[in-house]
């Protein structure tokens, strides 16, 4: 029974999926676009340290990577207003996360996490955006980083009765970023193709979809970073490292400057 609901679920949210992704197209940008506004995540923080390796942090190295590809973006573009949702050691809530986005009325939100597996041999990139599930290993790190919320106060309320260990809260909320998925997903395949082999040589595991709670409730394109494995020894050496940091934030930079110009129309 249980078997034919979950079933009977995913097959009417993919319908729903498709007519509202449709139905919402976002045409292309008119004459005179300009991104003003880009609002970086540092995802965990504070009492959530998020994936631990054998040295490092997930809060520790998404926040030095963040203020790296900020301080790139204000130097290059100083007419664009970048607004960080943390820049310190603190807990923000994942709702937070997105009001603060949408407050400041932002064209576009990039969220920066480092991954982990039971393989302690995975290494590489993978950038998400809002959407179902295409496979088990997408919704194990959506279960993850989502669980977060299990830190917070009267989270069931908070999210509507959401439960991070259920496939279906998963799927159903996915819906509510249809709207964006095509520039979502245009900035994703540009931050993998500058982490691949044209880019820093990174092991590119390409652009993936999954139900993030942070990127559920963003009105705008938005993105899930996760910038490689601590999980695997040599790849938390490179995340920990200054280099690997910087080569990081640099490869999304280019990501976004790529991104910038393909949506501005002059």
């Amino acid at each position: 029974m249980k078997a034919k609901i979950s079933i009977t679920v995913f097959l009417f949210c993919s319908i729903v999926s498709i007519f509202l992704t449709s139905f919402y197209h976002i045409p292309e940008k008119t004459q005179g676009y300009k991104i003003k506004t880009i609002t970086l995540d540092a995802g965990h923080g504070g009492k959530d340290p998020g994936t631990l390796g054998k040295q490092f942090k997930e809060k520790d190295i998404a926040l030095a990577i963040t203020l790296k590809l900020g301080t790139m973006i204000s130097e290059k573009f100083p007419n664009i207003k970048v607004v960080y949702t943390r820049k310190t050691d603190e807990f923000i809530e994942l709702d937070e996360r997105a009001n603060i986005c949408n407050r400041n009325k932002s064209d576009l939100f990039i969220c920066i996490h480092c991954n982990a597996a039971e393989n302690k041999k995975l290494v590489g990139t993978e950038t998400y955006t809002m959407g179902l599930h295409k496979s088990e290993s997408n919704l194990l790190v959506a279960r993850r980083e989502n669980a977060v919320i299990l830190k917070e106060d009267n989270y069931q309320k908070k999210y509507g009765g959401y439960d991070p260990n259920s496939p279906i809260s998963h799927i159903m909320f996915n819906l509510y970023q249809s709207a964006h998925l095509e520039q979502s997903l245009a900035f994703a395949s540009h931050v993998e193709h500058c982490f691949g082999k044209e880019g820093i040589g990174r092991e590119s595991r390409g652009v993936k979809q999954a139900g993030f709670l942070v990127l559920w409730r963003t009105n705008a394109p938005s993105v899930l970073i996760e910038t490689g494995f601590l999980s695997n020894i040599e790849e938390e050496k490179y995340l920990g490292s200054e280099k690997g940091q910087q080569e990081i934030a640099k490869a999304i930079f280019k990501a976004f400057c790529k991104y910038k110009e393909e949506v501005e129309q002059e």
